[in-house]
This record gives structure tokens, C-alpha cells and sequence, in this order.
């Protein structure tokens, strides 16, 4: 199975409705690693490293995102898979 990794912005009304916290659960549930964080732009930023599969799952997801949000564009750039992470995380500050 492939592994990989992505650095996704999210950008819509994303704060202020759990999107992070919702992530996180998304994320820990696909076994993806990796973090979470708001940007102060009013973006959402997230690294998840995984398989293929999952990964492309949590894309999906992740241009519909919790109940109350509104995404309206996910930038996504695969990078190189690191293996640096030993869970899923949310940053916060």
C-alpha cells in the first residue's frame, strides 16, 4: 500500500465550527497522522500522512467538511511521504 502525504488549505467559513476538532476525528479514524490548525488568514491548514486510499477519503471529506461549514476551495499539494507523525493532532495559537 502507498504511502503518502498531503498539506492541505481550506478556505470558506472553516472556523468557528469544530472543523478541527472534526478533522481530527476524521482523520484518527481513517488511521491517518498528521495535524491540524487555524490559520489567522480564516483558513484551515492540515499535513495527514497515510495510505493512498484514506488520504484521498480525507479529501473528499474535507471539501464538504463538519455540519455548519462552508467550504469553498481546498488547495491541496501531495509532498513526500515522511512517516514523521505518531497520531493526529490539532494545533492550536
Amino acid at each position: 500500500m502507498e504511502k503518502v502525504r498531503i498539506h492541505l488549505l481550506i478556505s470558506g467559513y472553516v472556523q468557528g465550527v469544530f472543523f478541527r476538532a472534526n478533522t481530527q476525528e476524521k482523520a484518527s479514524g481513517l488511521g491517518l497522522r498528521g495535524w491540524v490548525r487555524n490559520r489567522y488568514d480564516g483558513t484551515v491548514e492540515a499535513v495527514f500522512e497515510g495510505e493512498r486510499g484514506k488520504i484521498e477519503d480525507m479529501i473528499k471529506w474535507c471539501h464538504k467538511g463538519p455540519p455548519g461549514s462552508k467550504v469553498n476551495n481546498v488547495s491541496i499539494d501531495w509532498e513526500d511521504y515522511k512517516g514523521e507523525f505518531e497520531d493526529f493532532n490539532i494545533i492550536y495559537g
